[in-house]
C-alpha cells in the first residue's frame, strides 16, 4: 500500500470536544451547535468564515442537513459522512483532503452522536438482507474471542491475560478520573474490574466502553495559513485508512491475535510522516479501546510493543500516563465515552491539548517527543476499517 499523503500541508487550527455521557436535556442539533461554536472560538473566526463542512453520524442523521439546519448553513456545503465507529476520523480526514486539494481554503469537521434516550444501546445495525452466513454475534461476543486465541497462541496463562486486561482498564479509568469531560471519572480498583459481571467470554463489564452523547469539532486550513488563526497550529503529518474486504472470519489462518487492516494502515503513515520506530518517536496515543483485547492487540500491531509481549510492556506500567509511551491520556473509549460520530475526533482533541501543552497538570504527559498518534477503528476482528493519523507542533 502506498499514498503520497499531505504531510505539513494542513494545520488544524482550532478544536473543540463537549463532555461525553448521558445528555438526556440537549437534542443532537444541541451537541452540534455547541461543538461548532465552541469550534469557531477556539480558531478566532466566525460561521461565515468556513467554506464546507464535514458531518460524522454514524446513526443520528442521514445527510448534511442535519448540521446545516441547527448551524442555518445558508448555501455552504456540508458533506455527511459514516464509517462505522471511525466516522469522525473519516470527516477529518476528507475536510484535511479537501483543503490539501485547494479545493476550500477554511473547512470544518463536526463529528456527533446521540444514542442515550433514544429507545436503544449502542449502534444500531441497518444491514442489507444477505444470504444468511453473515456474523451473528455481538460486538462483546467478537472482541472476546481475541483473549483466548491469544494466551493460545503465546503461552499465557489465562490469569495473568486477565490481570492484563484488567490492568487496561485500570489506566483508563485512571486517566479519565483526571479528565473533567470524561463520561465515567472515577478510578476503579483491579480487584473490582476482576470481579465484575460477565458480559461476553472472559470479558466484563469494565472491559467495554461506555455508550454515550456528545459531539467534537475541528477547522483545518493549509498550513502557510495557520499563523492567521493561532500561534499553536497542529500540523498533520500523515492521513491513512484502509478499508478491510470482511474476508478475516471465512479464512481459516485468521487467529484474531491481530488486526490486519491496522498493521497496513499504521505502516502507511508511518511512511507519510517519516516515522521509522514508533515506539521511539511517539510522544503519545489515542487508541479504539472498544474493549481491552483491542488496546492489547493495537499495542503491538502499531508498533508499540513486540508480538506476544504487549501484555507485558502493559503491566509493566509502559502505556501509563507516566510510561515511556502514553496510550489514551484522556481514559480512551473506556472511560471517555464512546459517541460513535465523535470519537475519532475526540482522539485528536487530546492530541490537540497535550502537544500544544495545554492538558491538566494532572495527566499532562512529558517528553521531548513531538509527535501524536490517534488511532480510529470500525467493524470487528476480521471484518474492520482502521484509520491512523500523526499530528505534530512544528513542521518539519
Amino acid at each position: 500500500m502506498s499514498s503520497h499523503g499531505i504531510k505539513d500541508e494542513v494545520a488544524i487550527v482550532g478544536m473543540s470536544c463537549l463532555p461525553f455521557g448521558e445528555h438526556f436535556d440537549k437534542s443532537l442539533d444541541d451537541l452540534l451547535l455547541e461543538a461548532s461554536n465552541l469550534c469557531y472560538e477556539s480558531a478566532g473566526i466566525a460561521k461565515a468564515d468556513v467554506d464546507a463542512y464535514w458531518l460524522g453520524v454514524a446513526a443520528s442523521g442521514v445527510s448534511g442537513m442535519t448540521l446545516a439546519r441547527p448551524l442555518k448553513l445558508d448555501n455552504k456545503p456540508v458533506t455527511r459522512v459514516e464509517n462505522f465507529c471511525a466516522t469522525g476520523s473519516e470527516a477529518l480526514r476528507q475536510a484535511a483532503y479537501a483543503v490539501a486539494s485547494g479545493a476550500y481554503d477554511v473547512a470544518m469537521a463536526v463529528g456527533g452522536e446521540k444514542v442515550k434516550d433514544s429507545g436503544y444501546q449502542g449502534l444500531p445495525p441497518s444491514w442489507p438482507p444477505n444470504d444468511g452466513t453473515g456474523r451473528s454475534l455481538t460486538a462483546a461476543a467478537m472482541y472476546s474471542l481475541i483473549v483466548p486465541a491469544y494466551a493460545k497462541k503465546y503461552g499465557i496463562d489465562p490469569d495473568e491475560l486477565k490481570d492484563c486486561l484488567a490492568r487496561i482498564s485500570w489506566k483508563n479509568h485512571h486517566n479519565g478520573a483526571r479528565n473533567p469531560l470524561a463520561q465515567f471519572r472515577k478510578e476503579v480498583a483491579k480487584e473490582v474490574i476482576c470481579q465484575a459481571p460477565l458480559i461476553a467470554g472472559p470479558l466484563g463489564v469494565f472491559d467495554c466502553a461506555g455508550v454515550g452523547d456528545g459531539a467534537a469539532a475541528a477547522i483545518v486550513v493549509r498550513a502557510e495559513d495557520a499563523a492567521r488563526y493561532t500561534d499553536k497550529p497542529l500540523y498533520i503529518k500523515a492521513l491513512s485508512f484502509v478499508a478491510g474486504t470482511g474476508a478475516g472470519n471465512l479464512d481459516p489462518d485468521y487467529d484474531y491475535t491481530t488486526f490486519p487492516e491496522v498493521v497496513s494502515c499504521a505502516r502507511d503513515a508511518y511512511s507519510q510522516a517519516g516515522v521509522t520506530d514508533p515506539r521511539k518517536q511517539i510522544a503519545m496515543a489515542e487508541v479504539h479501546d472498544c474493549f481491552t483485547p483491542t488496546e492489547l492487540i493495537l499495542t503491538e500491531d502499531l508498533g508499540f510493543a513486540e508480538r506476544g509481549m504487549g501484555w507485558k510492556e502493559i503491566v509493566s506500567g509502559t502505556f501509563d500516563l507516566e510510561g515511556e509511551l502514553p496510550v489514551n491520556p484522556d481514559g480512551g473509549l473506556k472511560s471517555f465515552g464512546h459517541p460513535i460520530g465523535a470519537s475519532g475526533l475526540r482522539m485528536h482533541y487530546e492530541n490537540w491539548l497535550q502537544l500544544r501543552g495545554e492538558a491538566p497538570p494532572e495527566r499532562r504527559i512529558t517528553t521531548d517527543k513531538k509527535l501524536g498518534l490517534v488511532h480510529n477503528l470500525g467493524g470487528y476482528p476480521g471484518e474492520m476499517v482502521s484509520f491512523v493519523s500523526i499530528l505534530g507542533p512544528e513542521l518539519g
